[in-house]
């Protein structure tokens, strides 16, 4: 890890990864991004030419243009037709030339100010700021990237300041951009839809612009705030891969062209469909952080090289090594009908069988019978739950379970106390209905009042009462944008928004740093690295089904390590899909992730409360493989799935089947990064192999007749 200038190049190197920046002119090149080089001496240099239509910021030198360069920072108005990364408005235009003026190394990481940032201990980050400026707009620019000990990871940001006396508005202002070379790239990208979220897409690149983005005001089921490029010929376990992520939960962009000339610009920021700042003289506006990762090995090296960093940079370091309790949640088993007795009743059944965490959802406060009223009344309904909320508590934890709560904090229903008090609170649009969705509305946390009043409300809930857990949802995006007191505030409202959000986010994690919080929004409608920094636990899908979670579990893995991912055994047939699954193949696939539970415990037979016992145990000793150890994806298709982790001398192999098959050799799956000539012990029935042959030959899949089959395997190198 180190960075340093010599001559006009600034290198920044990660652990096996370079970025190499060029400043000429005044202006910053990207002359390189990847695998470790020490010594460069411009092989790869852009070749001057006389560009068709290319202009020139010097009439001396026509063939140098911004149009053809590979550029850090992208200004558009002046020669450079590809997409810009910063648009700002001053005087009768938007055309900005940003120099630049000088540079800082600093230890630690600069965090960007009212926003998510990665952490590190100073001696663990080093950090270059590049200081840029536009005399004649009177803006000033600050590039901001990071390099992390031991990490190929590199985080990045900007700051634009306004030096004039008259207002300036920023249209556009990415967190990142990046300029690289003609090459047959393909883009992965994780999108689908509520109840399929993270569904992996691999997109091959011509010339022209590929978006994936979100205006939803969350970062939305169907879109997340990442995307990875890799070269076509990239697999999970060979090729170039590098990732760009966003700690960023509102409306984003990633913005890919290929240009006329065949080279590529990357891009990632805040989506500028709905954002407009203004900045007002001696004002600074500060961008998300951008995240990238990279890997010369294939993508499972990429997952790995990510799932670390989060866990290490951007977790709150509390829970980045605390094992997640198996919980058991109350929803698919009452949804709003329960009362005192049916709640105890799950918790005893979930205590008898050696869950840890009982987790009460929606429906214990206001009148809240139904999903029709109550949001923003966040009084405990003790007629419902027959008495306070701390004796119910107190009863949970004298089964020795631990106690965990549903709330969530940016809604409120029409038929509530809150809108009747405070109507203005909402978002809104001046003269025009309310959309509903879920039948509620947004609270507008652009507003200080509401976050303020919020903040002392869920403070006093979790200081008044013993709560380990919190489930924080989002059930709805933001429509009716309209708060401002004019067009150019409104534009501002988004943004300000998810700056609320935070605000209070970092407010309650901060006070009550003992508490798991889980970020949901109808599951995976916010799974990003925003949340993430605040919450150490995703609900990633609201779909149970099993067979479903495969591919969502899939796609998640790709960048999210699986101490983030809550995953539950659900009832069956299940309540999304309809679909009858074996109970050993839900607990198979649920134990990839944070194992829980979410059905009535009490309505069980024997023999499925005695597997849901072993289920528990069997899940404590694989815990600490699966939460911590690294994960492989081994094979991954429209019928079958494997998934391996390894952790210190133990590894477990999960491999599930959909469809059964007829008058078909059976599956062979190869395991990875064993010892060669270590013996691996199967646990469950003493069989001993080498790491060569589980490699090499494979271990053959004995799948018992049917669909939805299951096999897991414990292996303990001896």
């Amino acid at each position: 890890m180190s960075i340093y200038k010599s001559d006009q190049l600034f290198y920044l190197h990660a652990k096996d990864l370079t970025m190499i920046i060029e400043e000429q002119y005044g202006y910053l090149f990207l002359k390189y991004i990847g695998k470790k080089v020490k010594r460069y001496h411009g092989s790869n240099a852009v070749i001057q030419k006389d560009h068709a239509f290319s202009g020139n910021p010097f009439p001396e030198r026509r063939e140098f243009s911004l149009d053809t360069q590979r550029m850090l920072l992208g200004q558009h108005g002046l020669g450079d037709f590809r997409q810009p990364s910063i648009r700002i408005q001053h005087d009768n235009n938007e055309v900005t030339d940003f120099r630049y003026v000088s540079y800082e190394i600093n230890q630690g990481v600069r965090n960007a100010k009212g926003l998510p940032s990665p952490y590190a201990k100073e001696s663990e980050a080093t950090t270059l700021t590049l200081n840029l400026k536009d005399e004649v707009a009177q803006l000033e620019l600050k590039l901001h990237y990071t390099v992390y000990k031991n990490s190929n990871t590199i985080t990045s940001f900007s700051e634009v300041s306004n030096l004039n006396a008259e207002d300036v508005v920023i249209h556009q202002q990415h967190s990142l951009m990046l300029d690289l070379p003609k090459n047959d790239y393909d883009l992965i990208s994780f999108q689908g839809a509520y109840a399929r979220e993270k569904t992996v897409r691999r997109h091959s690149l011509n010339q022209g612009i590929f978006k994936v983005n979100s205006n939803r005001g969350a970062s939305g089921h169907g879109q997340t705030p990442a995307a990875i490029l890799v070269d076509q010929e990239t697999t999970d376990d060979a090729g170039n891969a590098l990732s760009i992520q966003l700690m960023y939960s509102g409306n984003f962009e990633i913005v890919c062209q290929q240009s006329q000339l065949n080279d590529l610009r990357l891009a990632i920021g805040i989506n500028s469909e709905n954002f407009q700042w203004k900045l007002a003289e001696g004002e600074c506006f500060t961008s998300p952080v951008a995240v990238i990762n990279y890997s010369d090995k294939g993508l499972n090296q990429l997952s790995q090289t990510s799932h670390s960093f989060i866990r290490q940079h951007i977790i709150p370091d509390t829970f980045s090594e605390q094992e997640r309790p198996i919980l058991i949640n109350n929803w698919e088993a009452t949804y709003f009908d329960f009362n005192r007795d049916k709640l105890l009743t799950i918790a005893d059944r979930a205590s008898e069988l050696g869950i840890e965490l009982f987790v009460l959802d929606d429906g214990w406060f206001g009148q809240r019978s139904d999903d029709n009223s109550s949001l923003g009344d966040w009084q405990v309904n003790e007629e419902k739950i027959q008495g306070s909320l701390s004796e119910l508590i107190a009863a949970v934890k004298a089964r020795n379970l631990k106690f965990g709560i549903w709330i969530e904090p940016e809604m409120i229903s029409e038929n509530s106390d809150l809108y009747r008090t405070h109507p203005e609170w909402t978002i809104q649009l001046p003269n025009r209905a309310h959309t509903y969705s879920r039948n509620q509305l947004v609270l507008n946390y652009a507003n200080p009042e509401v976050v303020t009043y919020m903040k002392e409300l869920f403070d006093n809930l979790l200081s008044q009462h013993d709560i380990d857990y919190v489930k924080w949802d989002m059930n709805r995006n933001l429509t009716n944008i309209g708060n401002g007191d004019d067009y150019l505030e409104t534009m501002m409202q988004s943004h300000r928004y998810q700056l609320g959000v935070y605000e209070l986010a970092d407010y309650l994690t901060s006070r009550h740093p003992q508490i798991l919080f889980e970020s949901c929004s109808g599951g995976g409608g916010r799974n990003d690295l925003g949340m993430m920094r605040y919450f150490p636990q995703v609900w990633s899908s609201d779909n149970t089904d099993a067979i479903s979670r495969l591919q969502i579990q899939h796609g998640s893995s790709y960048l999210h390590p699986v101490i983030s991912m809550g995953a539950h055994v659900s009832a069956v047939p299940n309540h999304q899909m309809n679909r009858i699954t074996d109970l050993k193949t839900r607990g198979d696939v649920a134990m990839m992730g944070n194992l829980g539970y979410e059905l009535d415990l009490d309505i069980l037979t024997q023999d499925e409360k005695k597997e849901v016992k072993e289920q528990v145990g069997r899940y404590k000793m694989l815990r600490p493989i699966v939460q911590f150890g690294q994960q492989y994806r081994l094979m991954h298709t429209s019928n079958e799935t494997a998934v391996q982790f390894n952790y210190d001398n133990q590894t477990v192999m999960t491999y599930v089947r959909v469809l059964s098959t007829y008058e078909d050799m059976e599956t062979t799956i190869k395991m990875k990064h064993l010892e060669e000539d270590a013996l691996y012990r199967l646990e469950d029935s003493n069989q001993v192999y080498s790491g060569a042959e589980l490699m090499y030959a494979g271990l053959t899949m004995d799948v018992p007749k049917g669909d939805f089959q299951s096999l897991q395997f414990l292996f303990t190198k001896i």
